[in-house]
Parts: structure tokens; C-alpha cells; sequence
């Protein structure tokens, strides 16, 4: 579990179904989160652009 930086809200996500890098959406606010730590699991705002994104 996780909380969004943006809303505050608890983002439900399992640390090993997703790998650091990836992009996600809050499901309370919708906006886009990127998964910057797995152990914690941290979340942080996506990048607005696509080719800043990690694959």
C-alpha cells in the first residue's frame, strides 16, 4: 500500500506486482503515478512527458 502525493489517498498495490519505473493511476484522483521505491513502496507524480518515462 501506498498513498498518492497528489490526494493523499491509500493507492492499493502488491510491491511485487510492479517494478520501479512504472506508471500508474490513482484511483481516487486519477492522476498519473510513477513507482519510485519498491521497499517501501513510494509513489511520486508521473512525469508530463511521455519520453521521460522509464520502460
Amino acid at each position: 500500500m501506498a498513498v498518492c502525493p497528489e490526494c493523499d489517498a491509500a493507492v492499493e498495490i502488491d510491491e511485487y506486482d510492479v517494478d520501479k519505473g512504472e506508471i500508474i493511476s490513482c484511483p481516487e484522483c486519477g492522476v498519473d503515478l510513477a513507482v519510485v521505491g519498491l521497499s517501501p513502496l513510494e509513489l511520486d507524480l508521473a512525469p508530463q512527458d511521455e519520453d521521460d518515462w522509464e520502460e
